[in-house]
């Protein structure tokens, strides 16, 4: 299936999760891929997302609305880790020392938890948008199948942004089409509209 996305369709994916990382989410969910369709404010399909009222900004103030801004969380974890550091060093602990002895004594590493065995990959796997792998919700496995069908229903051999949002109105039950639903988004004409700009991309 990844062979068939477009470099839009494959940015768009790559987008979301770096936005679901940008919000301090664990995982990839519907919201993130609508938040990356609004993103490239050139292509068509944010284009009609915005003619429907669903703009980048009012994406991004719903999706955090619903399930939060936790970049804050991770930035106090990670004063927390600061804090909890200085405080060994107070009593005479140097963290990174032990660190170093530890792996001078067992191995470059050998603080860190083993990796489970590597599951079997799927599409899901192959995107990537840099460290720190956020996996995709079930939810939006499916609207990324839901587009595949949509792109075969409409005889196209190839996965475009607008094969991606239709997956995500098909699906239409997730985080997406519910923030769609709110900004007053018309389904049933954004799916009309999708299909005008494949055939004019077609054309």
């Amino acid at each position: 299936m990844f062979e068939r996305f477009t470099k839009g369709a494959r940015t768009a994916v790559v987008l979301a999760q770096e936005e679901a990382r940008e919000l301090g989410h664990t995982t990839i969910g519907t919201e993130h891929l609508l938040l990356a369709l609004t993103s490239d404010e050139q292509s068509g399909v944010a284009t009609l997302l915005r003619e429907a009222g669903a703009d980048r900004q009012h994406v991004r103030d719903a999706i955090v609305r619903h399930v939060g801004d936790h970049t804050t969380e991770a930035a106090a974890l990670a004063d927390r880790d600061a804090e909890d550091a200085a405080a060994l060093k107070a009593i005479g602990i140097d963290l990174e020392a032990v660190r170093a002895a530890i792996e001078e004594n067992f191995g470059a590493g050998s603080l860190r938890l083993p990796h489970p065995a590597p599951k079997k990959r799927g599409i899901f796997g192959r995107f990537s948008a840099g460290s720190g792998h956020i996996p995709f919700s079930p939810r939006a496995k499916k609207v990324l199948e839901l587009s595949l069908r949509e792109a075969l229903r409409l005889k196209h051999n190839y996965i475009a942004r607008e094969h991606i949002l239709l997956g995500i109105l098909r699906e239409g039950q997730g985080l997406a089409m519910l923030v769609l639903t709110e900004l007053g988004a018309d389904p049933a004409k954004l799916r009309a509209d999708l299909a005008g700009s494949l055939e004019s991309r077609a054309a």
